[in-house]
């Protein structure tokens, strides 16, 4: 049986900047553990049309609402200090 694809949205601002950094890392994250995911890089303001069918949420900025996927913040990411704790968050999110 093959695990249905995960969808991994990657959310900045402006869905230009941090979230092209943040997404880079994120998929090579995915494929170095054989995880069989899609990311899709976006807008802040454009996760809603993407959250029923996402399995995760990645992203650099504050949060206006809730969601109903899991969500990473990936500061960590931008900053390199401790971007192994953001790795395993997003590994365990998606098991």
């Amino acid at each position: 049986m093959v695990d249905r694809q995960k969808i991994v949205l990657v959310a900045c601002g402006t869905g230009i900047a941090t979230s092209t950094v943040v997404g880079q890392k994120v998929e090579t994250l995915l494929a170095a553990n054989h995880v069989n995911a899609k990311v899709i890089q976006c807008k802040i303001t454009e996760v809603g049309s993407y959250e029923d069918q996402a399995d995760l949420l990645v992203t650099t900025t504050i949060l206006s609402r809730a969601y109903k996927i899991p969500v990473v913040k990936a500061v960590n990411y931008l900053t390199n200090i401790n971007p192994g704790k953001i790795d395993q968050e997003i590994l365990d999110a998606l098991k």
